[in-house]
């Protein structure tokens, strides 16, 4: 079975990173997309995340009664940082019937050497991209790529963050699930 892994922060998951989902399993062959949630990505500070457990709760209202999503904390058990390589071989290893690959937006692509063994990645793993404005995609640049022309989201989830701050309403860029824990909880206040 052809499985996405949709690596992210999700901090939070909105309603761009469920379309991105969305349009990968109905418009491409992908069959299942797993949201990696990252404890902590080697670029990000980690003062700036909610707790682990926090963010996997969210991701989980975000897709609880959907079947083709599935919340992934594989990376909350493994070394920090974590590093897509190694969460590769630990999930094929894991699941062997599963075809692996990665669904990654186009801004990812300009810094993508610097992941750890990033040409084992290439090798490897075909990596699905979406268009995220600002960053064009050339193919004869990137081998073994796929652009998925998904709708461009320019929802970011500092967009957000940085919006609840200022006390606007966010509703309708969340799940409702997801906007009412946010609430609940005075996340990012």
């Amino acid at each position: 079975m052809k499985t996405g892994l949709f690596f992210g922060s999700f901090n939070p998951i909105h309603v761009g990173h469920l379309v991105i989902a969305n349009y990968m399993v109905e418009f491409t062959d992908i069959q299942q997309v797993w949201f990696v949630v990252s404890p902590q990505n080697p670029f990000k500070k980690k003062n700036t995340l909610l707790a682990d457990y926090h963010r996997m709760a969210l991701v989980r209202e975000a897709i609880y009664d959907d079947r083709r999503f599935r919340a992934c904390d594989i990376e909350m058990k493994m070394p920090q940082p974590s590093y897509t390589i190694d969460t590769l071989a630990y999930l094929r290893d894991q699941y062997p019937d599963r075809d692996f690959v990665i669904i990654m937006g186009s801004d990812g692509l300009p810094t993508f050497h610097q992941w750890k063994n990033y040409q084992e990645i290439i090798r490897t793993t075909t990596r699905y991209i979406y268009p995220r404005p600002g960053f064009d995609f050339s193919p004869q640049e990137h081998p073994n790529c796929v652009f998925v022309p998904a709708p461009m989201m320019e929802i970011s989830a500092s967009f957000i963050r940085e919006s609840i701050k200022k006390k606007k309403d966010v509703r309708y860029f969340l799940h409702p699930r997801v906007y009412e824990y946010i609430r609940e909880m005075h996340f990012y206040e």
